[in-house]
């Protein structure tokens, strides 16, 4: 039987097997974008339009001229990353440099960057070559061999990579204790719960919810539904349980602020009136901050301490890693453990190795059966001092 169909086809209809054509490019571009979170691809317009300013400053090129050398990715390490030199702290980037990235609006103040903003810009680097198919300067073992001995260095020196303050369970009562001020405080209890007790939700997760994905089993049971997410981007949707004061919470917001459409998190204006729009990403941390600065807490608190909060608390109460890692989809064991660790250790017996110490008045006991060399302290003050 023959499998080959003779269509009448006109020359123009043709593509080349070896290339795609630029309609066929922008649908795989539009592809790409859809299936992104929104805030990843705003970190990588930012970290594109960095690389194309400081290689236009750098080297008079622009990004698009081709595949970077590994010379290139060597230079923009030493460039932003920070090394300590005679007590102080320098960067080889120029002066004149580093005031024009910032004028060009691109870099927000002077100065050296983050060892993880240095990491996600040369990532995002990587995936635009990968995307032009060409080969990344960041495979080289002498670029990811830098990068290393950077992070030990600075390390060394005290700078250590800065992580947001843990909501565990005592801060977050504290939060929850401030949330009475009317519709505001109940919109802001339920959404702190539901992000804590529903698997420390990303703020992007909480603000992509909409009442629909919520539906009550029993006065004290809720499910919520999670579709695409940073790790399922299948579009799967997964339920999630929220019970006891977190149902209750959330029972309360929605009586307090009934809709059957729309943002489960609306915006609160004056008067507590429930308007119609969700909330930002940028909001929920902002209700975070809010809240521990009303509670009149220190720390550095951001969206991410919901979920960096959870994970300790669980680790904290002994919950097996893998049912804290169904509730909050990490996939990366690694990255949930720094935070499962930290909260387990809490109530570690290795922790709690010795006895509590009562205080007494050892002035008048002399222990007689072991005399005091007084040369032999004082050679040893000398030797120490």
């Amino acid at each position: 039987m023959n499998h080959t169909l003779l269509l009448p086809l006109s020359d123009n209809a043709l593509l080349a097997a070896d290339r795609l054509d630029a309609e066929a490019r922008a649908a795989a571009a539009a592809f790409v974008a859809a299936g992104s979170a929104a805030n990843t691809l705003r970190s990588y317009r930012s970290a594109l339009a960095y690389w194309a300013a400081w290689l236009q400053l750098r080297y008079g090129r622009g990004l698009d001229a081709g595949a970077l050398p590994e010379a290139v990715a060597v230079q923009f390490i030493v460039d932003h990353l920070a090394r300590p030199q005679d007590g102080d702290w320098v960067q080889l980037l120029p002066p004149t440099l580093d005031a024009a990235l910032v004028g060009a609006g691109v870099k927000a103040k002077p100065g050296a960057l983050s060892y993880n903003t240095v990491r996600h810009r040369l990532a995002v680097l990587a995936k635009w070559h990968g995307l032009k198919k060409w080969p990344s300067p960041t495979d080289s073992a002498a670029v990811k061999t830098l990068l290393r001995e950077a992070r030990k260095a600075q390390a060394r020196q005290g700078v250590s990579v800065r992580q947001k303050t843990a909501l565990v369970r005592e801060p977050l009562e504290a939060l929850l204790a401030t949330c009475s001020d009317g519709v505001r405080g109940l919109r802001d209890r339920a959404l702190l719960l539901l992000a804590w007790s529903g698997g420390g939700r990303r703020r992007s997760e909480v603000v992509g919810l909409q009442v629909s994905d919520v539906r009550q089993l029993d006065a004290a049971t809720w499910l919520y539904a999670l579709g695409a997410t940073k790790t399922e981007t299948d579009g799967v949707r997964r339920e999630k349980p929220l019970r006891g004061p977190a149902a209750q919470a959330l029972t309360a917001w929605l009586t307090a602020a009934p809709a059957t459409t729309g943002p489960l998190f609306r915006r609160v204006y004056k008067g507590g009136r429930v308007g119609t729009v969700g909330l930002s990403s940028d909001q929920v941390a902002r209700i975070v901050q809010r809240r521990a600065q009303l509670a009149g807490l220190d720390g550095d608190w951001a969206a991410h301490s919901l979920r960096s909060g959870f994970v300790s608390e669980a680790g904290r109460q002994g919950v097996p890693l893998g049912e804290v890692m169904a509730m909050t989809e990490h996939r990366s064991i690694p990255t949930v453990m720094g935070y499962f660790q930290a909260g387990s250790l809490l109530n570690s017996r290795a922790a709690d190795l010795l006895p509590p110490i009562t205080a007494r008045d050892n002035s008048a006991e002399v222990n007689t059966d072991y005399p005091i060399d007084l040369h032999a302290t004082e050679v040893l003050a000398s030797t120490t001092s």
